[in-house]
């Protein structure tokens, strides 16, 4: 019973604003002091030595280095120009290439907030120019601003191989197909709407865009898309052939970014330490996080907190169906409210070894909670890519539009 009025009270604190590494750390002590004594936390030492020898994490900071790197060598904004002009004739097609865009971000650089920001600072107001939807323009750019979430080298996976012990590499490439039939999905939606609703999604005349042919359009995007897309091949291939393990190919993508910074002339010491200190504030919340988790899981544990959920879910009707349904939809629940850092550290801790008794393949459930997940930063009314395109939003664009778009 204390377990579930630690993990209510939790809930409440974070969902009134408090800060998540104390709220988790702060709870964990009241309580574990007061079932258990200070003796409690007499481990919590060897914990924090055990996460700072995890080698896995350390693919962490570097992946977000070269995706705060490849930001700043305003990547986004080539290739958005470069996709435009190749799909803007066709109906839809400035949305289909914001999608491709968002893809290739996603694989290059993972970092939701600058590619939904870019993307919102660019597309948007074209597509609305050209007489977009409001609510279509506004759901495709945080949509494919997101897949990041689910395509690799993405650092939810990172820690949901840290949290449930699985192999970053399996889990990469396992989620590589859901990730690109996500991807085939949105450019399939958009399609559809654009043929229903022709207002919706216009087509962009070739006069309009300055492009000389439809030859010269190949060579500009073809130019723009190989530098990024060698850089994700040699990542991710490094990993899938077993050539480096993911924090190898991580320091190998880091310094990729940097050649690709040479190459587009952006590159300059004061890049580099605003992209390091950046990556310093970015790392230093998640492990903060992870920290306070980590007390918050011993004294849960401790309190019996996680023996009750067991019995709770493995009464459910449908066994391992019953349990699936069921754990997805908390997640999902849980995704309006907070984010996936808080849901990966304290929520998957307590299902995985459920799923493993009911004989579910982790890897599996993994990529499902991946999905699950991506879905946190899109759900009205707190999903945090909604608000970074209300952030630069032009004037005619609502947050009634954005909640649209996504729903």
């Amino acid at each position: 019973m204390i377990g579930i009025l630690m993990f209510v009270v939790a809930l409440v604190l974070l969902l009134a604003g408090f800060p998540v590494a104390f709220t988790f750390g702060g709870v964990a002590v009241l309580f574990g002091v007061l079932a258990e004594g200070w003796d409690l936390f007499a481990f919590m030492p060897y914990r924090v030595y055990s996460i700072m020898q995890n080698t896995v994490l350390m693919a962490v900071p570097l992946f977000i280095f070269m995706g705060i790197v490849l930001q700043k060598t305003e990547l986004a904004e080539q290739l958005l120009e470069s996709m435009g002009r190749l799909f803007g004739g066709l109906r839809g097609g400035l949305a289909v290439s914001t999608i491709l865009v968002g893809a290739l971000l996603a694989a290059s650089t993972g970092v939701v907030g600058a590619s939904v920001v870019a993307m919102g600072v660019i597309s948007l107001p074209v597509m609305l120019r050209y007489g977009y939807s409001r609510a279509l323009a506004c759901g495709t750019i945080c949509s494919a601003g997101t897949l990041g979430q689910i395509i690799p080298p993405s650092i939810i996976l990172i820690i949901l191989g840290d949290v449930l012990g699985l192999p970053v590499g399996d889990l990469f490439q396992a989620a590589v197909i859901p990730g690109l039939a996500l991807v085939a999905l949105y450019v399939l939606y958009v399609i559809t709407r654009a043929r229903l609703d022709p207002q919706a999604a216009p087509p962009i005349p070739f006069a309009d865009d300055g492009a000389r042919s439809t030859f010269t359009q190949y060579l500009v995007a073809l130019r723009a898309i190989l530098p990024p897309l060698l850089l994700i091949v040699v990542v991710l291939g490094s990993i899938f052939t077993g050539v480096a393990t993911p924090t190898e190919s991580s320091a190998l993508g880091s310094v990729g970014a940097l050649l690709l910074a040479v190459l587009y002339r952006k590159f300059s010491f004061a890049m580099v330490y605003a992209s390091a200190l950046e990556t310093v504030k970015v790392t230093a919340m998640v492990f903060a996080i992870l920290l306070g988790a980590t007390a918050f899981s011993m004294a849960f544990s401790y309190t019996g907190g996680d023996q009750a959920v067991e019995q709770f879910l493995l009464q459910l009707p449908g066994e391992k169906w019953g349990f699936l349904v069921f754990s997805m939809a908390i997640i999902l629940l849980l995704g309006f409210f907070i984010d996936f850092v808080e849901i990966s550290f304290i929520v998957v801790p307590i299902l995985a070894p459920i799923a493993e008794t009911l004989g579910i393949n982790m890897l599996w459930f993994a990529v499902l909670i991946a999905m699950n997940l991506q879905t946190s930063f899109l759900t009205p009314p707190f999903g945090f890519s909604l608000f970074y395109l209300k952030g630069v939003a032009p004037a005619p664009v609502t947050t009634l539009d954005i909640y649209r778009g996504v729903v």
